[in-house]
């Protein structure tokens, strides 16, 4: 198995990466290709799943181990193939979701796309007990009040615009301090100091 790819960035796709190592370009499937669009042109070092089958082989990269390690849990559940687990792992709040399963919560995991009755029922069969580790993965920052009235409206729509260019929860919430500081400025503002602050890290 291939378990990381280490080389230069050189091609950013709506889903995949290319990553040259030494002459080779290795075709890396995304859920958020996006997310190492500050390492362009750098060298990166990207977790992989190799999945094999008969007619076909597809690297799968992560920029964490935990990220990795939640895809292989969901594609271990009958009914949820790669393409239906990297909808899940590149859409999902890590916590929410190993919490979710932890109360049973069919209703939350049908929330995602191609799960039905019938697989939220088998995700949570299969993998309550064996993800808690992961609750581990969100930080104070992670769970900043983003709802309350504490919280202004250009403030709320540059999250929302973050997520739909393909930024996660963790990687918008760890930049909100920096951007509250400067909440007198407008969304348009915002936006663009947060693309900045994100293309930092």
């Amino acid at each position: 198995m291939i378990a990381y790819i280490k080389g230069i960035l050189t091609y950013i796709q709506d889903d995949v990466i290319i990553v040259d190592v030494h002459g080779v370009g290795y075709e890396i499937i995304c859920a958020n290709p996006f997310v190492f669009q500050s390492s362009m042109n750098k060298e990166i070092l990207v977790y992989t799943y190799h999945h094999v089958r008969e007619d076909t082989q597809n690297l799968y990269g992560f920029k964490s181990e935990d990220e990795k390690y939640l895809f292989t849990k969901l594609i271990s559940v009958s009914g949820i193939g790669p393409k239906s687990g990297l909808a899940i792992q590149g859409s999902v709040d890590v916590s929410d979701f190993v919490s979710a399963i932890e109360r049973e919560d069919e209703k939350y995991l049908m929330s995602f796309p191609g799960v039905g009755k019938k697989t939220s029922r088998q995700i949570i069969l299969d993998l309550k007990g064996k993800l808690t580790r992961l609750l581990s993965v969100t930080t104070p920052e992670d769970k900043l009040p983003l709802e309350n009235d504490s919280i202004s409206e250009s403030l709320l729509e540059t999250k929302e615009a973050l997520k739909s260019l393909g930024y996660t929860d963790r990687e918008i919430n760890a930049i909100i301090p920096q951007l509250q500081k400067n909440d007198s400025q407008n969304t348009d503002e915002m936006i663009r100091q947060a693309l900045t602050l994100l293309m930092k890290n």
